[in-house]
């Protein structure tokens, strides 16, 4: 796993830009918080899985996800 908490995600996946960057993340926050799978993104009502499921997981699937826990580059 990379060396960030499960709370902060990737920039490439997640730019400090985002104009929704703080919604975003404390929906993830209180996924993560609840035990959750994921959350519904504020913006566009999408289901978005949370780090701590993929990190459960136990690897990157590879499809670009949001909170993955795995990517470091």
């Amino acid at each position: 796993m990379a060396d960030r908490p499960l709370t902060e995600p990737h920039p490439s996946r997640l730019s400090p830009a985002h104009p929704e960057r703080a919604r975003i993340l404390a929906a993830h926050a209180a996924a993560l918080a609840a035990g959750e799978p994921g959350y519904l993104d504020p913006a566009t009502g999408l289901f978005v899985l949370s780090a701590g499921f993929l990190a459960r997981r136990g690897t990157c699937c590879g499809r670009g996800c949001r909170h993955c826990p795995y990517v470091d580059d």
